[in-house]
């Protein structure tokens, strides 16, 4: 979805405003190029405050005010954070999880399939509807915010879950039991009216089918309130969601629950939040992995509906920090930066979470620095907006391997023994982030996408469960000419979690030209061979070593690429690549550490024809075309040092300070700094 201009924007909640000063904030935003404002999100019970009766004044009086000050207003739905009222008279719209009813308090806490819930959100959503969307000032809609399933497991939900389980397996429960091998522990269902509550299961199969379901509720849920919505915006105005991640104090990995790809079907743009560490840890590649896995949801440029001016106290942005971020969100195809929020808060549990003003309201150095941001957008967006990519390189992510791995963890330990694990997330990460280091963009693709032969290369995490279709496509797909590089765990077992009982990777040994039968965890077990870069520690131990798993590989006519620096495991190889076909696989059966990763890339993926750029970490360059018809190259500095690089691209301008640049010269980049050149 192509749009006008660039959206640099703000949640505004003029409800939790100590006293009122709106037009004094309309007049701080209009100063710092703010164009936009999110409102009514989370919000249920002031704008309903008791059943059927409704009090919008406070959205009514800040759309008034943003109209007439030019600022577009995007309409949440008020649905992820239910009001008193409904829980005193149907507590049992609160989820039932498997660790029992949920108590009132938090957000995020009802079953978002149950018929009274759903009645009271379609009234409110209605309502909300009906004094917005007709407003010129409107720009767009968001679907509830950070929708997931929350757990939810009651009665309601397990009767849905039968009904979909005979529906998969046509009625037939021997199927059913030999697919999910329901005979161990005694766990065979003999009777549709004998299926146990879910919640309980020990077989993971059972489970992760179930966890899939759940995923679905969301698509479903999402999908009905944007036939709401559609009843009444007008052509003009988007339907967006705020699409998150997996949450380890930032924004992390593949959200385990939700399915991304199936949940954006209903959306006319894609929207995300994107949160991530700053001041010294601030690398970029939460912003990079986020933005690139949205936008591949529609191959289109999204919306950054969230991210951080100020947030937690240990996220205070150096000097030019925040304008760095907002940059780097464009450079993946945003076409919007809006932050969470406005205003610091004075109560309730998010007032320590600081917004681009702090809790006095003055002018700060977050807020001058969102100025500059703020006026650089309105000057230069007719250059920005709308950045279109066309990527070599893509990675294949799969919800159901994510969750598989979660009940067969890659770490599975003997009862008693105590290990760190590591996820799925953290091997996509470890691929993903390698190839961000190296300044090799990248699409995402998912398990259903049928675009692999529009990629030279395709990366491969830990696809641990995935339907032999899939497998076919992948070996079809090399030889063919691509390129696959894939890690362990890759190829195990079939979309119902059941392991295959061939030769393992399944259906794709002969395309890597690798089998295996037996893995560990390594214990002072080093690499050796050809890609592997020797290192000794102050011990004289070799590094790199095999970290975390390992699977013995043997070949079969593949390039051992590394092998296991052990007494015992010496004959096994950890890395190989195979020419089959047209194309070449590469497996990599260990962990291992970054620059090991980088040493494969540069091995393989130039016989791909993917360029290895000369710039890397913490130079960071992203491109693509603009609405001109031009290549716009976003240089970012992510270091707290000043820099010096050659210009190694075509003749242009450098947008920010409106100079030439030639092909030769020398950028200076400052420490944490920007530079935007569109090519002639």
């Amino acid at each position: 979805m192509n749009m006008k201009e660039l959206l640099y924007g703000v949640a505004y909640y003029d409800e939790y405003m100590p006293y009122d000063r709106l037009d004094k904030d309309v007049e701080m935003m209009k100063k710092a190029g703010i164009n936009t404002v999110r409102i009514a999100e989370s919000t249920w019970s002031t704008c309903e405050p008791q059943p059927g009766v409704f009090d919008f004044s406070h959205v009514e009086r800040v759309m008034d005010a943003m109209e007439e000050a030019g600022i577009n207003v995007i309409i949440g739905t008020p649905t992820y954070a239910v009001p008193t009222w409904m829980v005193k008279a149907h507590p049992d719209v609160l989820a039932e999880t498997v660790r029992g009813r949920g108590i009132y308090g938090a957000r995020q806490i009802m079953d978002i399939t149950h018929p009274v819930y759903l009645f009271y959100a379609e009234r409110v959503i209605r309502e909300l509807m009906k004094r917005t969307a007709h407003r010129k000032c409107v720009i767009g809609f968001q679907l509830d915010n950070e929708t997931k399933y929350y757990g939810t497991a009651g009665k309601n939900v397990q009767e849905q879950f039968v009904k979909y389980i005979r529906e998969k397996f046509h009625d037939d429960l021997d199927a059913l039991n030999y697919e999910f091998g329901l005979d161990y522990w005694s766990n065979r269902i003999n009777a549709w009216e004998d299926f146990p509550d879910v919640r309980g299961t020990i077989n993971g199969s059972l489970g992760a089918e179930f966890e899939k379901f759940q995923r679905t509720l969301v698509d479903k849920f999402l999908g009905w309130q944007a036939d709401i919505v559609n009843e009444y915006r007008r052509e003009d105005q988007f339907v967006t969601h705020n699409l998150d991640f997996e949450w380890r104090g930032y924004s992390y990995g593949i959200q385990p629950y939700v399915n991304h790809l199936h949940a954006s079907q209903c959306l006319t743009i894609a929207g995300t939040d994107i949160y991530h560490p700053t001041q010294d840890d601030l690398t970029g590649v939460e912003i990079a992995f986020g933005g690139d896995l949205i936008r591949s949801l529609k191959q289109d440029n999204y919306l950054v509906i969230e991210t951080e001016a100020q947030g937690f106290p240990g996220w205070t942005p150096y000097k030019g920090q925040l304008r760095l971020q907002a940059y780097s969100h464009l450079a993946s195809g945003a076409n919007s930066v809006m932050y969470w929020h406005w205003h610091s808060i004075h109560n309730a549990c998010e007032t320590h979470w600081k917004g681009i003003l702090s809790h006095d309201f003055q002018e700060n150095a977050t807020y001058r620095e969102a100025c500059i941001i703020g006026n650089e957008f309105a000057r230069l967006g007719k250059h920005l907006v709308n950045l279109k990519k066309k990527n070599e390189v893509a990675v294949l992510v799969s919800n159901e391997a994510l969750t598989a791995l979660n009940w067969f963890r890659i770490q599975e330990q003997a009862p008693g023994a105590d290990a760190k694990s590591i996820y799925y997330n953290d091997v996509m990460r470890w691929m993903y982030d390698t190839l961000y280091h190296m300044n090799i963009e990248c699409d995402f693709i998912w398990p259903e996408s049928e675009n692999l032969d529009q990629y030279k290369a395709i990366i491969v995490p830990a696809l641990y469960a995935a339907p032999d279709e899939l497998l076919i496509r992948l070996n079809q797909y090399v030889e063919n000419g691509g390129t696959l590089i894939a890690s362990f765990k890759t190829a195990f077992a079939n979309e119902n979690v059941k392991v295959s009982h061939e030769v393992q990777p399944h259906i794709l040994s002969n395309c890597f030209g690798v089998h295996y039968d037996q893995f560990t965890f390594p214990k002072n077990v080093g690499l050796t061979g050809e890609v592997i870069l020797k290192k000794t520690d102050q011990k004289g131990n070799a590094h790199p070593a095999a970290n975390v798993f390992m699977e013995l590989l043997v070949s079969e006519g593949a390039e051992v690429l590394a092998s296991y620096e052990h007494y015992n495991w010496k004959d096994y190889a950890a890395i190989t690549r195979n020419h089959y076909g047209k194309g070449q696989a590469v497996y990599i059966g260990c962990m291992t550490d970054e620059e090991t990763l980088k040493s494969v890339y540069k091995a393989v993926l130039p016989e791909a024809d993917v360029e290895i750029p000369e710039y890397h970490y913490p130079i960071i360059v992203r491109k693509g075309l603009n609405d001109l018809g031009k290549t716009v190259c976003y240089f970012l500095n992510y270091s707290g040092m000043e820099l010096e690089m050659p210009y190694d691209y075509k003749n242009g301008i450098e947008l920010l300070e409106n100079t030439a640049v030639e092909n030769g010269t020398a950028l200076q980049m400052p420490a944490w700094g920007v530079k935007i050149v569109e090519e002639a």
